[in-house]
C-alpha cells in the first residue's frame, strides 16, 4: 500500500513540476505567435532578428536587412531569446534520450 502511495505522489509531483509548466509555456508561445502583426520585431530559433514583412498560413516573411527578406516557419519564432534557448536545450535533451 505504501509503495502505491509513493508512486502516486511521484506522478503528482512530476505533473506539477514538469508537465504543467511546459504546457503553460507552450500556450503562451502560441498566443504570442497568433498575436504577431506586420512590422513586429522577432527572434527566430536560429538567432536571426528581423521585422515581419508578410504573414502566411504557416510562415512569416522576415525583413532582416533593407530589401532582404527570408521565409521562416511560424514555429521558429520566439517571444524572447531566453525562450528560444530553453526550447533549443529541450530539443537537444529529447534527442539524446
Amino acid at each position: 500500500m505504501q509503495s502505491w502511495g509513493m508512486l502516486i505522489l511521484l506522478i503528482v509531483v512530476f505533473y506539477f513540476f514538469m508537465i504543467r509548466p511546459q504546457q503553460k509555456r507552450q500556450k503562451e508561445t502560441k498566443k504570442f505567435r497568433d498575436g504577431l502583426q506586420k512590422g513586429d520585431r522577432v527572434l527566430t530559433a536560429g538567432g536571426i532578428h528581423g521585422k515581419i514583412a508578410e504573414i502566411g498560413a504557416t510562415t512569416f516573411s522576415l525583413e532582416v536587412a533593407p530589401g532582404v527578406k527570408i521565409k521562416v516557419e511560424k514555429s521558429m519564432i520566439y517571444p524572447s531569446a531566453e525562450e528560444a534557448q530553453a526550447d533549443a536545450a529541450n530539443a537537444v535533451n529529447s534527442d539524446k534520450n
